[in-house]
């Protein structure tokens, strides 16, 4: 089945939070100020169980979905996460299973990950300094954590990882070029994302936005590009590759050059709220239900529904948006993964 919403796009990409906590404190996210040691986060009763997860992936997937990504906070904080991976990657219909990771753990993960099945990796590092590194981490972790757990998933089989780097101006912008010399000649694919206004707690400022055309002018004067695709099909990212041969490089343009007009992405929170963007201000509880008895027909006519009314294009007319909305709190990035 194929379901579209007002705007004629169909469901087909899932993104599933597993946990709504993480062991960074990027400040453009879950800023250390506002996320302490002393925030209230989900009960671990609130989180959705293994059970419930494949449960609504199998409703889903019934739905037209065939992509499904794992993220949080930081998925790899779930305990056993191994498990749930083989039961997704065994659902008829799911053609593709991604995770998205800060990858601090990674090292420790990476084999369990590949043995249980899961077919692709993202791993968010803005930088390769270490010191701003540090900074845009809230303190945590490093850039060697990081980049040993690449290497850690490299040797266990994931030999086309993407890396994502939020480029944020007089923060890291001046660091880009590390990344590309770094990931060039590898398999590996650096995607440079637009600094978004996404959650409630990062200032956001459009002066800080670095747009994607500066980038691609930047490593395009070192390191010759020719573009290969653009966002359509659903895809997220412009994908340009190195005239040389020597790889590839994505930019995600979501300020700049908004692609609402083929987003096809539904979001999954810890707690079973479903979202349908990744700005939302509220999302339909799905775990309530689970929870009060539903069957599988209430629920997939439930997102059936839901999807249909769906007229979500906040990145097409976020001036507008912010002028009116601006009180409005919109969901967090760490709950629903980004």
């Amino acid at each position: 089945m194929s379901v579209s919403d007002t705007l004629n796009r169909s469901l087909r990409d899932l993104r599933i939070s597993l946990i709504d906590r993480c062991n960074f404190r990027c400040p453009y996210c879950m800023p250390s100020e506002k996320f302490h040691h002393a925030y209230q986060f989900l009960d671990k009763k609130q989180w959705l169980s293994f059970d419930e997860i494949v449960r609504l992936a199998r409703i889903f997937v019934g739905l037209g979905v065939s992509k499904l990504r794992l993220t949080g906070g930081e998925p790899l904080l779930r305990p056993d996460l191994d498990l749930l991976i083989r039961q997704l990657v065994a659902i008829p219909g799911v053609e593709d299973l991604a995770l998205t990771t800060n990858g601090s753990m990674l090292t420790s993960w990476a084999k369990r990950l590949k043995d249980a099945g899961l077919h692709r990796l993202t791993v968010s590092l803005d930088t390769l300094d270490e010191n701003i590194f540090r900074q845009m981490s809230g303190e945590k972790g490093s850039v060697q954590d990081v980049l040993t757990g690449i290497a850690a998933a490299e040797q266990c089989g994931f030999d086309s990882i993407k890396i994502n780097a939020v480029i944020q101006r007089g923060v890291n912008d001046h660091t880009v070029l590390d990344l590309v010399k770094h990931f060039r000649a590898t398999k590996h694919s650096v995607r440079f994302i637009e600094y978004m206004d996404v959650g409630n707690q990062n200032h956001w400022d459009n002066s800080q936005v670095v747009a994607s055309s500066e980038i691609i002018s930047l490593i395009d004067a070192e390191f010759s590009l020719e573009r290969q695709h653009g966002t359509q099909g659903g895809d997220t990212s412009e994908v340009y590759r190195f005239k040389d041969g020597q790889g590839e490089v994505g930019f995600i343009s979501s300020v700049t050059k908004a692609f609402c007009g083929t987003c096809n992405r539904l979001r999954l929170s810890a707690d079973g709220k479903m979202y349908t963007c990744l700005f939302a201000t509220h999302g339909t509880d799905l775990g309530k239900h689970l929870r009060g008895g539903a069957d599988d027909e209430f629920l997939s006519r439930l997102i059936q529904v839901t999807w249909m009314k769906r007229e979500d294009r906040y990145s097409e007319i976020r001036s507008e948006l912010r002028h009116h909305t601006d009180s409005l709190p919109k969901v967090e990035m760490f709950q629903i993964g980004g």
